[in-house]
Formats: structure tokens, C-alpha cells, sequence
């Protein structure tokens, strides 16, 4: 087949790229199959690259055809197209519709007002009482469920607010997890309580003039994390020095707390994200603030390590989360990782009747095998990526882009993909190019690992699965991804004709 005028040509794409090229291109057109070859070998065998691992696949399903195929049975670090396995096996197991439960039960029913003994939450990890899917404000499913608690007259409980399950029984941070992450949003623990992403923002505001007082806000909860220690001061503007806060997080004690230093200059702020160290506590404690708001005394405050035996207790008030298919756009396009880890417990928990990491590692790898997957191609760890023990290869996460391109829910998958050039992580990737608004597709870095995964359509409509994958390259991670814009916006720009 000759390529069209429309067609992308290989010197413009090596161009984009901005790499040279180490194979010559001849003049005049090529075979789309050998051109797309020719390309990728340019680009893959820079010398820039020489360190690097490259692993590559691309296969057109409806002709069973593979047009480049490059260590496609290695084993690679996937970082976050780890979400591609979470994700579909979510879909696939759990279903679109699944929604998260959290009941909020007593002891006994209310009298004149007062609960006697304590209050109980039962989660199942509910993500979506957060900013993302709480129309901007984590706080308002909290306050729902205070309504419902005002709503059967209750004014006062004589106990305590505690956890009435223990859903998510195994450690609250994934496998191989780097310790000096911790403190970073995207390293937040996971538990069956779980609130706005665990994630909080804090923001220190200087004071009028040199010398006078901080102020402190933190949202989206006002009493969520709480500030152990404040060594921020405010500086004149006229100070050559630049408004600065940092924090450390304090986990030792009954209640995690915060540590801020630095200065602000007067009239300026800062604000920074913080990690909830504490996952279910700081759910408790939010949840305890939207009581408060509604004049709910609480006698015995917030007991985060307490687990009630709710045997006999009845229920007060109850939620259900969004169902999974609208869960899903907000763990796949941004690259949520706490979000990755509930969906990986919650498929052991569903499935097994254990919600651990070991047991939802289970249920992914018996998916995989049920899909066709080499036993020897993908080493499962945790749900998110984050780890640096998850190994797949480019082989089993093409069998599992085409598996779901063959389920019934395929559009919920494709839709909650970023999309090149228009949303997600990939939204300032492609643009320009025939990929922007075409390609479906997930990212995924750690230190050393780039990874993209998706699907493409070609200029006559034929839907594409690849999976480009590169570990151990020394170069900036935009050289790595120009490559990958390259190979895909070729693919876009392609006319495959009839299979």
C-alpha cells in the first residue's frame, strides 16, 4: 500500500522528535508496514537511547497483523500503566455499576436526643468523598451524613466515633513503596475510610507586616491535618528572600500532627499538599468537624485505633459511592494512585472475601491468565504502579487493551483514558498532530521508567492497540516521550485500508 498526500511523513515525525534519525530514510513513498518500521528503528536506535530498554508493540486486532514488535515479551517496570491492569480488571470483575458503601451505626436508637455509647463507621474504602467527585467539595458528603444523623434528632453522642470495620486488614502503603515518598500526595496511605484523595491543602498566610503572626487554613476540612508545630514567620517584601513552607509529618502519638517552617512574606501566602498520613483517622476527624457544624456534641471525640464490635449496633445513616464507571475517569486520566489501591483490595475483598494487597494480586493475575497473558509476563504488586516490583510486558498489556476492546463496558474504558492533546496526562502531548483528539491512551513514570499504552485510530478508521514501554534511559523523559508522540502520531496519520 503507498501512503496518501495525508499522510504523516517519516521526516516530519523524526523532526517532532527532535532526534537523528541513526537509519536513512529513502525518498518516495513506502509501504505504510515498512515506513512505520523504518521510523521506529530511527527513533529507537538513537544512540542517546544506547543504555536504554525498549520494549514495543503494535498489533491492528482485525487483521491480526503486528507492525513492530521490539523485546514484546520482556519483562519492563510498567509505573502507572499498572492502571491498565487495575482498572480493566475492575471493570471486568466488579462491574460498571459497583458502588462503595459506607454506614454510620449506633449502639441503640437515639433518646430525647442523646445516643448513648459510641458511633460506628463501616467503610469499604469509598474514594469518591473527595474534591474530584464531590463537586468540588470533599466535605459534603460528610455533612450529608451529619444531616441524616441531625435528621433522627440527635444532639448529643455520650461515646466515642470509631471504626466499625476493618475492610482493608493488611498495611496502608503498597508493596516496594520508596520510604522517602511518603510524605508526598501521590505516596498517601489507603484505608476503608478513606477522604479527599488523602490528601489536604495547607496554606499559610503572612501577616500584615514583619514580624506579626501567620495564618493558617487548611482544607478541605477545617480541623484536617492537624498543626503540631507552626515555625513559619512573615518577612518584609522588601527581604530578598522568597515566601517559603515546608512540613513534616509527626505520626507517633494518638494523633498524627504537622510540623511547618519557613517565613512568608507579609500580605503574600503559600499553600502546599500534604499527604494524610492517617487514612481512616482523618476521615473520623473530618467526618467529626461536619458533626460539630451541626451542633452534634461528641463527648468522647475521635478514636482513630479503635475497632468497635458492631454486633447489635443499627444503622443511623448510610452512603453510596458514584458507580465505578464514573470512579473510573478520575483514576485513569489523572493517574490517581490511591484510587489504584482501593480498586486493588476492594477486587480481593469482592472476589475472595479478603481485602488485601495478596489477594487482589490474586485476582488481577488469574484475570491476565484468563485473558490469554504469559504466567511469565506481568509480576503483580500493588494497583497503582508506584511500585518498583511490578513487571509486565508490552505482550500482556496489548492482550489486555484487546481484551477490553472485545467486553461489553469497552466504551467506559476508552472514555476514562486520557486523551492526546485534550485531557488527562497526556493532555499537552500530541497536539498539532493527527493523534490530538485520537489517541486513548495511559501514561506512566517513575525515576528511570516511561511508559504508553492505548489505542490509536488511523486515518481510515482501523482501531490500533501499542504499548511502548522504556526503562534504564539516562536521558530527560521528554526525549523518551517525543518518541512515543512520534510513533503514535504516525499511526494516526496512517491509511491501513481493508484487513
Amino acid at each position: 500500500m503507498m501512503m496518501p498526500n495525508r499522510f504523516v511523513s517519516v521526516a516530519l515525525l523524526l523532526t517532532m522528535a527532535c532526534v537523528a534519525p541513526v537509519v536513512s530514510v529513502a525518498p518516495g513513498p513506502l509501504p505504510m508496514a515498512a515506513a512505520f518500521v523504518q521510523l521506529a528503528d530511527s527513533l529507537l536506535g538513537d544512540p542517546m537511547f544506547r543504555s536504554s530498554h525498549w520494549g514495543v508493540l503494535v498489533v491492528d486486532p482485525l487483521s491480526g497483523d503486528t507492525l513492530v514488535s521490539r523485546n514484546a515479551g520482556k519483562l519492563f517496570m510498567p509505573a502507572s500503566n499498572q492502571k491498565l491492569l487495575t482498572g480493566s480488571t475492575a471493570l471486568a470483575q466488579l462491574g460498571p455499576e459497583f458502588r462503595f458503601a459506607t454506614r454510620v451505626l449506633g449502639a441503640t436508637n437515639p433518646i430525647h436526643g442523646i445516643l448513648t455509647g459510641d458511633l460506628a463507621v463501616v467503610g469499604t474504602g469509598d474514594p469518591s468523598i473527595s474534591d474530584s467527585l464531590a463537586g468540588g467539595d470533599a466535605m459534603a458528603p460528610m455533612r450529608a451524613l451529619a444531616d441524616a444523623i441531625a435528621a433522627r434528632g440527635i444532639t448529643e453522642i455520650t461515646g466515642r466515633i470509631v471504626r466499625g470495620s476493618d475492610a482493608f486488614p493488611d498495611s496502608s502503603l503498597g508493596f516496594g513503596w520508596a520510604w522517602d515518598d511518603l510524605d508526598y500526595p501521590y505516596s498517601a496511605p489507603v484505608d476503608e475510610l478513606f477522604f479527599n484523595e488523602g490528601v489536604a491543602q495547607v496554606t499559610v498566610v503572612g501577616g500584615l507586616v514583619a514580624g506579626a503572626p501567620v495564618t493558617v487554613r487548611t482544607s478541605p476540612a477545617r480541623t484536617v491535618p492537624h498543626i503540631g508545630t507552626l515555625e513559619v514567620s512573615t518577612i518584609g517584601t522588601c527581604c530578598a528572600e522568597r515566601s517559603r513552607v515546608e512540613w513534616f509529618s509527626d505520626i507517633r502519638g494518638a494523633r498524627p500532627s504537622l510540623t511547618l517552617r519557613g517565613s512568608v512574606r507579609a500580605g503574600d501566602s503559600v499553600t502546599v499538599q500534604v499527604a494524610l498520613r492517617h487514612a481512616s483517622g482523618a476521615w473520623l476527624d473530618a467526618f467529626a468537624e461536619a458533626l460539630a457544624e451541626r451542633g452534634i456534641r461528641v463527648r468522647g471525640g475521635v478514636e482513630r485505633d479503635v475497632l468497635a464490635d458492631t454486633a447489635g449496633y443499627v444503622t443511623l445513616a448510610s452512603r453510596l459511592s458514584p458507580p465505578l464507571r464514573d470512579i473510573l475517569p478520575i483514576f485513569l486520566k489523572p493517574s490517581q494512585n490511591q484510587i489504584g489501591e482501593i480498586l486493588f483490595k476492594t477486587l480481593g475483598r469482592v472476589v475472595t472475601g479478603v481485602g488485601t494487597a495478596d489477594s487482589g494480586r490474586r485476582v488481577i493475575e488469574r484475570q491476565l491468565v484468563a485473558w490469554r497473558a504469559d504466567s511469565a509476563g506481568f509480576a503483580v504488586r500493588d494497583g497503582s504502579g508506584l511500585s518498583r516490583h511490578d513487571y509486565v510486558s508490552p505482550e500482556t498489556i496489548v492482550r489486555v487493551l484487546d481484551a477490553m476492546r472485545r467486553h461489553p463496558e469497552f466504551r467506559t474504558f476508552y472514555d476514562a483514558l486520557p486523551i492526546g492533546g485534550v485531557d488527562g496526562t497526556i493532555r499537552n502531548r500530541m497536539k498539532g498532530t493527527p493523534a490530538e483528539g485520537n489517541v486513548h491512551a495511559k501514561t506512566g513514570t517513575l525515576d528511570k521508567a516511561r511508559a504508553l499504552s492505548g489505542y490509536v485510530t488511523t486515518a481510515d478508521g482501523r482501531l490500533l492497540l501499542f504499548s511502548m514501554l522504556s526503562n534504564n534511559h539516562v536521558v530527560a523523559n521528554r526525549e523518551v516521550e517525543r518518541v512515543q508522540d512520534a510513533l503514535v502520531a504516525f499511526l494516526a496519520g496512517a491509511t491501513l485500508g481493508a484487513p
